[in-house]
């Protein structure tokens, strides 16, 4: 066989593989692009974590740090928000079906979700934790897991999350009640519906504010600390690096330093 056959045969094997794999590449890439063309940034959130993204009912509007990155994050993408309503049982299945871009709602970086799914850089570092809420008369009477794991204690949690997690994993004997609206469950702690609700603590300390019934004894001294991310499916990395240059910049011109001063303090 001559050079010339050989080179053409090349040739017709590079342009055939190449139709094979560039649709692939297509589908996988291009988030920014699309974004673009849309005008529109598709944000995930379940609009039920006071103070990182909750949906006020009397407003309509999205309040917390996570609904200013997300406008921070639109703004510098010169388009508007699209949010996706999401729930935490079925946070994952929804980021890996591509019904957003990208998820913010106060969203734990753990080992399990960084397998799945593609999380950016942290913020919130060494806040955030798992606690308890009670009722201020009962504050006394918790002060430790073995506390709260007795089999006379009502522990409510929200389905899906970290807070189901770390009580199924910790407490082996209370009652656990599974309550599917995480921003009733403070409500229903004062109103004795329950004893303790598992919780962060950044969200503990906002309704031990708005709430003279309730308390956070544990607030200082919680079972866990871990820090939030920017949720997104893989495939990806063009993207991912872009959400983590937002937050790069906003750490660097202490834009972020005063939005975590002012959501996530904990008193």
């Amino acid at each position: 066989m001559g050079r010339k056959n050989i080179a053409d045969k090349l040739i017709v094997c590079i342009v055939a593989f190449a139709m094979l794999i560039l649709p692939g590449l297509s589908a996988e890439a291009g988030h920014l692009e699309d974004i673009a063309a849309r005008g529109t940034i598709r944000i995930g959130t379940t609009g039920d974590y006071i103070p990182m993204s909750y949906h006020n009912p009397k407003t309509g509007e999205y309040e917390g740090i996570d609904a200013e990155l997300s406008r921070i994050i639109a703004d510098s993408l010169g388009v508007k928000i699209e949010y996706v309503p999401t729930s935490w049982p079925t946070l994952t299945a929804d980021t890996l079906a591509g019904k957003f871009d990208i998820a913010l709602c106060g969203i734990s970086r753990n080992f399990a979700r960084a397998k799945l799914m593609a999380m950016s850089d942290a913020y919130g570092e060494g806040v955030f934790g798992k606690t308890i809420l009670c009722r201020k008369a009962d504050a006394g009477k918790f002060q430790s897991l073995a506390d709260i794991d007795k089999p006379s204690v009502r522990v409510m949690i929200n389905p899906g999350g970290t807070n189901e997690k770390f009580a199924h994993a910790n407490l082996k004997q209370a009652q656990l009640i599974v309550h599917q609206e995480n921003a009733a469950i403070p409500r229903l702690i004062a109103e004795g519906k329950a004893d303790i609700m598992i919780t962060e603590t950044v969200e503990a300390a906002r309704y031990v504010e708005k709430d003279a019934r309730l308390a956070a004894p544990l607030i200082h001294e919680p079972f866990t600390r871990h820090s939030c991310g920017i949720l997104m499916a893989k495939g990806d990395q063009e993207f991912l690096n872009y959400i983590n240059f937002v937050l790069a910049e906003l750490r660097m011109d202490g834009t972020l330093a005063k939005l975590e001063a002012k959501y996530l303090k904990v008193r």
